[in-house]
């Protein structure tokens, strides 16, 4: 069950010493809502009762010690006029994006995070939980870094083409997204939030080359993660990278944790890292926990464990989100398998 050390041995592991047990981690929400069944997608974001009602119960039964409040891509893109589309167990994604020039740009406001949207339910989440459990799991709130933010708001192909026909409205709006996060973060702070989750895929290497996230995406967000620091929010990174040099890239940034893909080996994820940046990761939630024995599920996570116990600076996530109809038994025996391999 959760138990007051986590946060003790979460800032250990970013500290990058070692812990008295590896923290369980997952990317479960959509997993969650489902295996809690009282709730739609659409209905539990839309209520902070609802939302903070899921994650408690689903949190006291699989054992996860955090909450992980992801809930979509959506939430402030939303209040500066992005249109988004969900329904049902489909979650809101973004669309009909705004215009990619610079009279957007001079338009935009920064939201007020206690009125605007679905900003409110979000920080009313946060309390609730850290109300309910105090801290005895990590509260993990949420934020789009600043190149992934451009492009919630201009759209992926505009926001690509930007970086050859406009650089400077490119970088002028990372530069914007980098105020209003490191004010929203703030807000999620002072709600109760114990951590951010810094959502970049976008800048990941699937998409920009090293030289173009250097001189794109970089400096704004570890400007971000400085601005974090300041306040005392720890910052976990998720790239969903696969990328060697990017993930080297990423230890300048300055996080306290960076959450990588399952695309890459862990081994090799922690070589890179190490005695610069924690690792976070990086389980495959398809091909392992969806598609798995329970079996296999434990001989994966004996793997992982083996690959990144050693000196610590580790914390066990999935490496991306889990999907809605993965086996009950098999989150139960990946939380298990680290509770039984994960202590020290």
């Amino acid at each position: 069950m959760a138990y007051k050390g986590v946060l003790g041995d979460v800032k250990r592991a970013v500290a990058l010493k070692i812990p008295e047990r590896i923290s369980v981690f997952a990317l479960s929400q959509e997993f969650d809502v489902k295996w809690y069944g009282k709730f739609s997608y659409e209905e539990t974001i839309l209520n902070a009762d609802k939302l903070a009602e899921t994650h408690i119960k689903a949190i006291e039964e699989f054992d996860y010690d955090w909450a992980w409040l992801q809930v979509d891509d959506c939430i402030e893109f939303e209040v500066l006029g992005v249109g988004t589309k969900g329904k049902g167990n489909i979650l809101r994604a973004t669309c009909d994006y705004l215009p990619a020039n610079k009279e957007t740009l001079l338009k935009l406001k920064i939201p007020d995070p206690h009125k605007d949207g679905r900003m409110p339910i979000l920080l009313e989440v946060i309390s609730k939980i850290k109300r309910h459990f105090n801290d005895k799991i990590l509260v993990c709130g949420r934020v789009a870094a600043p190149f992934s933010s451009t492009a919630l708001l201009y759209g992926l192909q505009e926001t690509m083409m930007l970086i050859f026909s406009d650089s400077t409205l490119l970088k002028e709006t990372n530069e914007f997204f980098a105020e209003l996060q490191k004010e929203w973060g703030k807000a999620q702070f002072e709600a109760g939030a114990d951590a951010i989750w810094l959502g970049d895929c976008i800048a990941s290497g699937h998409l920009l080359s090293l030289k173009q996230y250097s001189e794109f995406a970089f400096e704004p967000c570890r400007r971000l993660v400085q601005e974090y620091k300041k306040i005392g929010l720890l910052t976990f990174l998720h790239n969903s990278e696969e990328s060697p040099s990017h993930i080297l890239k990423h230890t300048e940034l300055g996080v306290d944790a960076m959450n990588v893909g399952p695309g890459i080996d862990i081994a090799k994820a922690k070589e890179i890292v190490k005695g610069k940046t924690c690792l976070m990761g990086n389980l495959d939630p398809i091909n392992i926990l969806q598609n798995g024995t329970p079996e296999k599920v434990k001989e994966e996570i004996i793997r992982i464990i083996e690959s990144t116990k050693k000196e610590g600076g580790y914390l066990f996530n999935t490496g991306e989100c889990l999907p809605r109809e993965t086996p009950e038994e098999n989150i139960r025996a990946m939380v298990e398998g680290v509770r039984e391999y994960g202590k020290y």
